[in-house]
């Protein structure tokens, strides 16, 4: 975790710790609670065969394209990317995703909770969705950085109470491990499940091992019938630059070389299999495919970018 992370983890750490480390009591809400759904722009409903999804905006970082903003040090490089969007600026966006079937409500990732200069717009985009927090039966987290973990706990207690928090037994270890998120530890270690790289961690949605970034990184396929999405975390960070350059090194990553493989690795098996691809950092709503272009990859939008 870089310096600027590091900082935005004791942000979101020393929020956490002002109502201590109990938690509510939970809820008897079942799964399928649901507010009335209304119409927001940061929501975004698709489906995945029988499965209802929906992409939540939480927020976006705009980042400079220099030294202690941008994880990429080749800024040279970057800004002859960019160059074709007429934006010298970095922007990533910020969607946890939403899938509903099975008697299930799994919420992958959970926002910044406000931190990094974000928005903290997921509480109000789940609303948005028809989800009030209790019916939320499952978390599964790609990664221990602050802008997918931060929505975990809200006011020094757990935000989704009734949920069941999953992921990679690397992954535990390494946050467990980290001084800087030693107050998230004891809240959510109640609800916490680890798995294996490769385990069904709920019957259409299987974990898969995205090396580089963490320790224990990890995306999620989601499939029904014939149908199939792959969540890949922080595998690629931009739709531009990790798309178009996955040689750049990228400075938030844990092992740089196993991440550029895993880049490369994406986008080849993305391109052949035509692959259906959530890009949680990608313009919202970050659902697209990558496609073959030269002699290399472009991302290509399922639809038109939404503010």
């Amino acid at each position: 975790m870089t310096t600027q992370f590091k900082l935005a983890a004791a942000l979101i750490l020393s929020g956490m710790i002002v109502a201590g480390c109990s938690r509510p009591a939970e809820t008897t809400e079942p799964a399928s609670a649901a507010q009335a759904p209304a119409t927001s722009p940061d929501v975004h409903r698709f489906t995945v065969g029988a499965l209802q999804a929906v992409a939540l905006k939480d927020g976006e970082m705009a980042l400079d394209n220099a030294a202690g903003q941008s994880p990429w040090a080749d800024t040279a490089g970057v800004t002859e990317v960019l160059s074709q969007t007429g934006d010298p600026k970095i922007h990533l966006s910020i969607q946890p995703l939403l899938i509903q079937g099975e008697d299930k409500v799994v919420l992958i990732d959970t926002g910044a909770g406000g931190q990094m200069g974000t928005q903290n717009k997921l509480p109000a985009s789940l609303a948005a969705a028809g989800i009030q927090p209790g019916a939320v039966t499952d978390i599964l987290i790609s990664h221990g950085h602050g802008d997918h973990v931060g929505g975990l706990v809200t006011n020094g207690a757990l935000t989704y109470p009734n949920a069941a928090i999953r992921m990679s037994a690397d992954e535990w270890a390494a946050i467990q491990g980290d001084a800087e998120l030693a107050a998230l530890v004891p809240i959510i270690t109640p609800r916490v499940e680890t798995f294996e790289a490769g385990a069904q961690v709920t019957p259409s949605i299987t974990a898969v091992s995205l090396q580089g970034h963490t320790a224990g990184h990890t995306g999620y396929e989601i499939v029904s019938g014939q149908d199939r999405l792959l969540y890949i975390g922080d595998a690629l960070h931009s739709s531009i630059i990790s798309v178009q350059r996955p040689e750049f090194v990228n400075g938030w990553d844990y092992d740089s070389d196993a991440a550029i493989a895993t880049r490369l690795a994406l986008l080849g098996r993305g391109a052949t299999q035509n692959l259906r691809i959530y890009g949680v950092h990608f313009p919202f709503p970050g659902l697209g495919k990558f496609q073959r272009q030269a002699d290399g990859f472009v991302w290509v939008p399922e639809t038109p970018a939404q503010p």
